[in-house]
C-alpha cells in the first residue's frame, strides 16, 4: 500500500489527530484544516472501506481474518488530494465514490476489526506520518497510529444530529434513504466502534474534547488552529512527533 509512493522515513514532522464517532465531521474537519495548515490529509477510514469494497468485489467471507489479512498484503490504495477532493485509487482504480455507499460503511467494521489488517494499514499511516506534516483522522489515531503527537483532538456530537448530517449527506448524493434507518445505522457503528476488540474507539486521556454538535465546520477549525497554533506555524513545524 502506499500514499504517493514515498515510504522513506524523514523525522522531524509531526501529526494531529482526530478521532471520534461516525458523523462528528471528522473527514470535512481533517480535510480543511490539513489545508489551512498546508499538511497532508490522510483519511484512514478511505483505506478501510477501499479494502472493503475489494472484498466485497471478490465474495470474501468478511469473518475470514486470514483471507482478509491475505487480502491487505496483495493490495495497493493510494490517496491523493487534488484540492477539490481526495481521489482514492484501488489496485489503480478510482474508487472515490464507490466506497461510501451504504453496503461498505457497513461492512467496513469488519475489516477493521481483524488485527492482521490493522497491523499492516496502522504501519503504512505511521509511515506517512513519519515523512511529511498530516492530519489524520479515524478510531484510533490519538491512542494507536500517533500516541505521542501532542496535538490529539476528539470530536463528538449529539448521535441524532450525527445522523442527521449522514442523512443530508445521502440525500445530497441522490441516495434517498429513511431518516430512523439512518440513526440506527449510527448507533449501531457507534456499538460495533467502541466495542470491538482490535482498535476500538477510544478518546486519549490527553486529548482534546470538542463537541460540534451545535458548531459550523468553520467553528470547529477555528477551534482546532487555537489549540494547535500558539506559536507561528513555522515553530510549529519543528516539533517532532
Amino acid at each position: 500500500m502506499t500514499f504517493g509512493g514515498n515510504k522513506k522515513k524523514c523525522p522531524g514532522f509531526i501529526a494531529v489527530a482526530i478521532d471520534g464517532p461516525a458523523g462528528a465531521g471528522k473527514s470535512t474537519v481533517a480535510k480543511r484544516l490539513a489545508q489551512r495548515l498546508g499538511f497532508a490529509f490522510l483519511d484512514t477510514g478511505a483505506m478501510y472501506r477501499a479494502l472493503t469494497l475489494k472484498a466485497m468485489r471478490l465474495g470474501l467471507k468478511l469473518e475470514d481474518e486470514l483471507a482478509l489479512t491475505a487480502l491487505a498484503q496483495n493490495t495497493k490504495i493510494d490517496l491523493e488530494d487534488k484540492g477539490e477532493g481526495l481521489i482514492v485509487s484501488l489496485d489503480g482504480e478510482d474508487v472515490s465514490q464507490n466506497i461510501r455507499t451504504v453496503e461498505v460503511t457497513n461492512n467496513t467494521f469488519y475489516i477493521a476489526r481483524v488485527s492482521g489488517v490493522r497491523a499492516i494499514l496502522v504501519r503504512w499511516q505511521q509511515e506517512i506520518g513519519a515523512c511529511r506534516n498530516v492530519v489524520a483522522e479515524g478510531r484510533d489515531i490519538g491512542t494507536v497510529v500517533f500516541p505521542r503527537t501532542k496535538y490529539k483532538f476528539y470530536l463528538d456530537a449529539d448521535v441524532e444530529e450525527r445522523a442527521k448530517r449522514r442523512h443530508a449527506e445521502l440525500t445530497a448524493k441522490g441516495k434517498p434513504i429513511d431518516f430512523e434507518e439512518v440513526l440506527k445505522d449510527v448507533r449501531d457503528r457507534d456499538h460495533k466502534d467502541f466495542t470491538r476488540k482490535v482498535g476500538p474507539l477510544k478518546k486519549a486521556e490527553d486529548a482534546v474534547v470538542i463537541d460540534s454538535t451545535k458548531m459550523t465546520v468553520e467553528e470547529v477549525i477555528d477551534t482546532l488552529c487555537k489549540h494547535i497554533i500558539g506559536e507561528t506555524k513555522d515553530k510549529m513545524t519543528k516539533d517532532k512527533i
